[in-house]
């Protein structure tokens, strides 16, 4: 049944258990910053498929399937191979946590928030989701949310892999857009990336929101442009 989730119990287990990292939060007086554009761009556009690349606690995942949920249709696919940074070391990752390694942990924790029979978790890298996409018989994205390596030439794949499964007006979220010291040392691309798909402005409407760790939403006009990149 169609409903509205973010009730202020809804929004004090999402900021306490779904802990988001950089998303223009104010746990005082539970504003979820970013995550209430996340639910309302899902309530708007009313998507059948999501996909959401990397997630530290669930904070992108949850706030998108609540939208689901709450719309009463659609399906969301979440990929996050759950490396940690102490285990698989900073080449791997930047401030992984390991958190989706088990499987039963993972479902008690979106069925906190009564979305674990929307969300799917996928524990792979990206690149092993997609190359494997048409086995696990998903339809087309309508909606992505990218936040896995912020290395720029994973973000490019991660993007370029969205595109080739997507179709004009998928719109994708680029998390991480104001990282101005990481993008200067290059230990993030997100950014340079941003700045490279702003310029053809036939393929892609791109909007911006530099707070916090800042998050752009992408619009996509020409799906073939994803040929360009590659």
């Amino acid at each position: 049944m169609n409903g509205f989730s973010l009730d202020p119990s809804v929004l004090r287990d999402i900021l306490r258990h779904a802990k988001p990292l950089g998303h223009n939060e104010k746990p005082d007086n539970l504003n979820l910053g970013f995550g209430f554009i996340y639910y309302g761009v899902v309530r708007a556009l009313q998507p059948k498929h999501i996909v959401v690349i990397g997630s530290g606690y669930g904070f992108s995942v949850v706030c998108l399937a609540l939208g689901v949920r709450d719309n009463g249709t659609g399906k969301l696919s979440f990929i996050d191979p759950s490396y940690s940074l102490l285990k698989d070391g900073p080449f791997k990752t930047v401030g992984g946590t390991a958190y989706w390694s088990d499987p039963v942990r993972v479902q008690s924790h979106f069925e906190l928030f009564r979305v674990a029979d929307i969300v799917r978790h996928f524990k792979m890298r990206s690149d092993e989701f997609f190359t494997t996409y048409d086995d696990f018989r998903l339809p087309p994205i309508d909606l992505a949310f990218i936040d896995g390596s912020h290395a720029y030439d994973d973000v490019k794949y991660d993007f370029t892999a969205v595109l080739g499964r997507s179709h004009k007006n998928t719109y994708i979220f680029l998390h991480d857009t104001n990282l101005y010291v990481r993008e200067a040392l290059h230990h993030a691309g997100v950014k340079r990336w941003m700045g490279l798909i702003k310029r053809d402005e036939k393929a892609f409407e791109v909007v911006n929101f530099p707070f916090s760790s800042g998050v752009a939403l992408v619009r996509v006009l020409e799906p073939r442009a994803w040929k360009e990149f590659h």
